[in-house]
């Protein structure tokens, strides 16, 4: 089975990657990840993962954004320096951005602020909106639909909620991204019921390395570190749960995520 997958989230500036990142990338080249977005979670990922996509071209791509942990020390000069990353044609989309009300590392209040002034950015800039939400879907969704009719798209990236939260999302027009949350029949029991619902037009795929390993991968690594080659396992139980074969989805989600993030 020959896949062409993209991951559209990925940490690969994380530190539990600087020993040996070019062989982390090689072996997802090897099971057939061909592509991924480095996320950006603050001015330093941010500017991190643009220097590592530009040293990969064709290979990677990255975002730009402050995560809503982050969220209390956004200041304009921070939204300055994020419009300059995001003029880069590597940086395709605004983000990590939103809400994240479980933690509340920052105040709600500056994480609404630092949120907005995201996406006016996304506005200017004319790209997609990578998307954090956890605990703060009523504001959330009430915020993203202000900016209705503006955005050039955008993705629930993580996304582990039910069908409420899910119908929301495609309402506002979002691309909903799928991890290895789906592989936990525990935890993820609402997320499982949900993916068969989601347009085929708006399925995307993600590791959110090193982050959330999927739960049933047998041998499990010893490290418990997330890997994007892993993927090919995440596309695997999407498929078994939407009832189609590997190579549709992995041709669904390649499709998809070139055409919002203008990959080619």
């Amino acid at each position: 089975m020959s896949l062409d997958l993209i991951d559209i989230g990925s940490n690969l500036t994380h530190g539990s990657f600087a020993a040996d990142r070019e062989a982390v990338m090689s072996r997802a080249l090897q099971a057939g990840v061909r592509r991924q977005i480095v996320t950006g979670a603050d001015l330093a990922s941010s500017h991190q993962a643009a220097a590592l996509a530009a040293g990969h071209p064709a290979r990677l791509w990255s975002t730009a954004g402050v995560h809503p942990h982050h969220a209390q020390s956004f200041s304009a000069s921070q939204g300055t320096e994020l419009l300059e990353l995001l003029r880069l044609d590597s940086v395709v989309a605004v983000g990590e951005c939103g809400l994240d009300y479980f933690r509340n590392f920052s105040p709600p209040a500056a994480q609404r602020q630092a949120f907005i002034a995201q996406l006016d950015i996304a506005v200017q800039v004319r790209k997609p909106v990578f998307l954090h939400q956890r605990d703060a879907h009523g504001d959330f969704a009430a915020i993203l639909q202000e900016y209705a009719g503006r955005l050039r798209g955008g993705v629930a990236h993580c996304f582990t909620g039910g069908e409420v939260e899910l119908d929301a999302y495609l309402a506002l027009g979002l691309h909903i991204g799928i991890t290895g949350w789906a592989c936990d029949e525990r935890r993820g029991l609402a997320l499982r019921q949900s993916v068969p619902r989601i347009p085929p037009e708006r399925l995307l795929i993600e590791t959110d390395a090193p982050y959330l390993l999927p739960r049933d991968m047998l041998p499990a690594p010893k490290s418990r570190r997330n890997e994007p080659g892993y993927l090919p396992h995440i596309a695997a139980t999407v498929a078994i749960l939407r009832g189609e074969s590997v190579e549709t989805i992995g041709a669904a989600t390649t499709r998809n995520a070139v055409a919002l993030f203008a990959l080619e």
